[in-house]
């Protein structure tokens, strides 16, 4: 039998390869991998590569519905043969499916096909993770029911050489596959060094052993050895790992040390050694050599994306924090559990008082620390912002600022991955307000939502400046800093009841921008009429806002002037 490449692997393409010959040998019971890689010629080459798997290869989507996975009444057939003529579903049949675009599977899909998984069917799941931002993952509940995660996004297609087993090797494999045997111990082991990286559930160490099994049967083994357990702990536990182990504590010294060895004793260490069972230190050293450089920051984007769209260091207000951002002086406090202790400003403040509380406390040597003493680290993060453009889209001149309108939130947008900030559009027009764009960072989102943007009619300046103030309010309640631009020429005509007036419609308006200055939020008061006049810059002034009078602004000027005006 041709034995595969050495155990120990030293790139992420290599490390991808030896985890598909696993998955060729048991598909089934290593219940597939992820692979992490955008479109191009070295994931090309690894779906080349897929068709050596020993199921049928289907091709799926993140919108297959429930009568392809499991089967329905063809209606069609049914009617002309005069019976209940069923069309079979891909859960009906084991094969290995391939869904490409799994960042974007819903949450009712990724039930299913982990439902799939868990009915031991035997079939097999190859997701291809296309994400382009860290945010964008295949779902945990897949994830974590598939042996193999596997990062190519770093791998040069220079280097992408598709070097695997036979296909003779594999089915000789999979039949000396049931007669491999591991030691009963080893899988203790395996949920030990699991817990020590981290990893929760009992999946991952299932996996190891099984992989540890399929590589042994690669090798034409009977038995699993310790380079099959090593390499299967760094394919299965180096992607999953949260923490780094720490260091074991040195034991004391025994006081009998230097007494002769007890021959009982030598019997069992020489038994245990010939068991073959692996030190934890080689294991441990075997998976942290495969650990990625930036885990911990890998991880704490992860738990960014699971938690609120609001986490922070953003371009919004600044706020304290006691875990990131920027780094302020230390501060005393009290220890509450959450706030970290600064060391080294804690040992500066005691440092000058330690004679005298020596003189005080005679039998006490060592270094004294009062609670006055501690110094709690302090951060300055920033939330997200939310930039609110309210547009007023009367009159006949409304189809040109709108689509200047447009071309600036499109151009902000472009921005918003760097800032982290939202975008919202609010258009007045007629007798009302509408939310035309919802807080969004999607630029594909915008556009469509952009396409076809209402103009004319009245000019209800009050019905646009309550639906600021309620996005605003919404926003700062889930965490936003939100930020408002108005693009309007200030003469207001209708007001909150829908009413033509231009009287009632100056009272409504300078109602709700003084309800709206309130919140004390950065704003702006674009005048985008062909002769500024004052009714913007009384707007600007009863909102305590910035008055920019731009007539002849195109969509690069609004975009640059009002980032400018709304950066704090």
């Amino acid at each position: 039998m041709i034995t595969t490449a050495p155990t120990v692997r030293s790139s992420d393409w290599d490390r991808a390869l030896r985890a598909l010959s696993a998955l060729m040998v048991d598909p089934a019971g290593l219940g597939g991998m992820v692979v992490r890689a955008r479109p191009g010629p070295v994931r090309q080459r690894f779906e080349g590569a897929l068709p050596g798997l020993p199921l049928p290869l289907r091709r799926i989507h993140p919108g297959l519905d429930d009568a392809q996975l499991f089967g329905g009444l063809n209606v069609a057939a049914s009617l002309a043969a005069g019976h209940m003529i069923r069309d079979p579903g891909l859960a009906e049949t084991p094969c290995a499916l391939l869904l490409p675009m799994a960042e974007r599977t819903p949450a009712a899909l990724a039930a299913r096909l982990s439902q799939l998984l868990d009915t031991g069917g035997g079939h097999c799941i190859v997701l291809l993770d296309e994400g382009a931002e860290p945010e964008e993952t295949a779902p945990a509940s897949m994830s974590d029911r598939l042996a193999f995660l596997a990062d190519l996004s770093v791998v040069r297609s220079a280097d992408a050489a598709i070097r695997l087993p036979a296909p003779a090797d594999i089915d000789s494999a999979r039949r000396h596959l049931d007669r491999v045997q591991t030691p009963s111990d080893d899988l203790t082991q395996l949920v030990l060094l699991a817990a020590r990286f981290g990893i929760d559930g009992a999946r991952a160490p299932m996996f190891a052993l099984r992989c540890a099994r399929a590589l042994a049967a690669l090798d034409g083994e009977d038995n699993t050895t310790q380079d099959h357990l090593r390499e299967a702990v760094q394919l299965i536990y180096a992607p999953r790992a949260t923490q780094t182990p720490e260091e074991d504590e040195a034991p004391d010294p025994d006081p009998d040390q230097d007494a002769p060895p007890d021959p009982a004793n030598t019997d069992a260490d020489s038994v245990a050694s010939d068991t073959g069972q692996i030190p934890d230190d080689l294991l441990v050293q075997a998976v942290a050599a495969c650990l990625p450089a930036d885990l911990l920051m890998r991880l704490e984007r992860s738990s960014r994306a699971r938690g609120s769209p609001a986490a922070g260091s953003g371009a919004g207000f600044k706020r304290q924090a006691n875990r990131r951002g920027r780094p302020l002086p230390s501060r005393p406090g009290r220890i509450d559990g959450r706030a970290r202790i600064d060391v080294i400003a804690t040992l500066r403040a005691a440092a000058p008082w330690q004679t005298l509380r020596r003189k005080a406390r005679e039998s006490h040597p060592q270094l004294i620390i009062l609670p006055a003493d501690i110094r709690l680290r302090r951060f300055e993060d920033r939330s997200d912002r939310l930039l609110i453009f309210a547009v007023d889209a009367s009159g006949s001149a409304a189809l040109s600022r709108m689509a200047e309108a447009k071309g600036a939130i499109e151009m902000l947008l472009a921005q918003a991955y760097a800032k982290r900030d939202q975008v919202a559009l609010v258009a007045f027009r007629g007798t009302g307000a509408e939310v035309l764009l919802p807080p969004t960072r999607s630029l594909v989102q915008a556009k469509r939502r952009l396409t076809a943007l209402p103009g004319g009619g009245g000019t209800p300046l009050a019905s646009g400046l309550r639906a600021a103030f309620d996005m605003a309010l919404h926003g700062q309640r889930v965490g936003l800093s939100p930020s408002i631009a108005f693009l309007t020429d200030g003469r207001g005509n209708i007001d909150l009841a829908g009413t033509p007036g231009r009287a009632q419609a100056r009272e409504d308006a300078q109602t709700m921008a003084r309800l709206l200055s309130g919140l004390r939020l950065p704003s702006v008061v674009i005048d985008i009429a062909p002769r500024p006049g004052p009714e913007s810059a009384a707007l600007a002034g009863w909102l305590n806002a910035q008055y920019l009078p731009l007539p002849r602004a195109d969509a690069s000027r609004i975009s640059a002037a009002a980032d400018a005006a709304l950066t704090r």
